[in-house]
């Protein structure tokens, strides 16, 4: 096979598996990221209790709360959900219920995209053991618990078994029995994540208003639409710059260019609503099929959010990065 050939079927595999491939990515690099910290630059102080459970459970929260947080300002649907709603909450016309009703729907499946990155992060610390150890090491409930009918120091030398600096007698033993708690959490953590997942994913794709091969179809057809989209927008955007620039150096009246207006890119920037009666596949499509000019797409009786149909909201014309 010739190279070009080779480069052709992984920008296939890619593109027809891209979002799998994505969380792929982004699990593996937490998982990574997580190591690294936990030796490179966690170091437990193991000095008094209050401040080993402080430290242990920043490094076992915060980034999870970063990268969740992340999950967030990364997601298309995000932008889409938020982009002028201060403006149109201050509208006398706003239909509030439905519509929060939906951001709702649209939250509560953000939410569950943005929690792989951070539940893979404290799945993976707690199977290393290192901030669950140095945490639990400075926590007064499971002191009493592990130190029952042992040494009458282990309370105090305790904070000290991370480090292996514990002197007392059985004391330093303890460090086995919390890797081993942390452990059994982690791979709790890990079967209730991948149950919820497929429960999920199985009473979503039930409640699905399209066949399997629609749906597959359906997401060709996004792909195929976003990637015209975005080519046809550079060309106008580049002819119209021209224009605007040639006219200010020559002092020529501008040539009419026909861009869509506000209210145009409006309606094919909103939620998508999936209706029976009319399957369009996209906003845009919802949009060019309008029968009159002057009709607005926005939802009408019928019309649902599917949790089967997120991934129409998720495509765009440009990356979130960039936006």
């Amino acid at each position: 096979m010739k190279p070009m050939e080779k480069f052709q079927a992984v920008l296939d595999l890619h593109l027809k598996h891209h979002r799998a491939l994505s969380y792929g990515l982004v699990t593996l690099l937490t998982a990574g990221g997580e190591r690294i910290f936990s030796a490179v630059v966690f170091q437990c102080p193991c000095t008094t209790a209050t401040w080993n459970l402080t430290y242990g459970l920043v490094f076992l929260l915060v980034p999870a709360l970063v990268l969740f947080l992340l999950g967030y300002a990364l997601s298309t649907r995000t932008w889409r959900l938020v982009t002028g709603c201060c403006r149109r909450a201050r509208s006398a016309h706003s239909r509030c219920c439905s519509r929060q009703l939906r951001c709702v729907q649209v939250c509560m499946e953000l939410t569950a995209a943005a929690a792989l990155a951070p539940l893979t992060w404290v799945a993976v610390a707690l199977l290393g053991g290192s901030f669950f150890e140095c945490a639990a090491s400075g926590s007064a409930a499971l002191a009493r618990s592990l130190c029952r009918d042992r040494h009458p120091n282990c309370t105090a030398q305790l904070p000290l078994v991370p480090c292996g600096k514990a002197t007392a007698a059985g004391v330093q033993d303890l460090l086995l029995q919390l890797k081993s708690q942390s452990q059994v959490v982690g791979w709790c953590l890990i079967a209730a994540v991948i149950i919820c997942f497929l429960i999920f994913t199985c009473v979503s794709r039930c409640l699905s208003p399209v066949s399997f091969l629609q749906l597959k179809f359906w997401k060709i057809y996004l792909e195929e639409e976003q990637k015209i989209l975005k080519g046809q927008a550079t060309e106008h955007a580049s002819e119209l710059a021209k224009e605007n620039v040639k006219c200010f150096f020559e002092r020529l009246p501008p040539r009419q260019l026909n861009t869509p207006s506000i209210k145009e890119w409006q309606q094919i920037s909103s939620l998508y609503t999936f209706n029976p009666n009319d399957q369009y596949y996209s906003l845009l499509h919802k949009y060019v099929n309008r029968k009159k000019d002057s009709d607005s797409i926005k939802s009408s009786e019928g019309d649902a959010m599917i949790p089967a149909l997120g991934f129409v909201d998720s495509s765009g014309i440009t990356n979130t990065f960039q936006l």
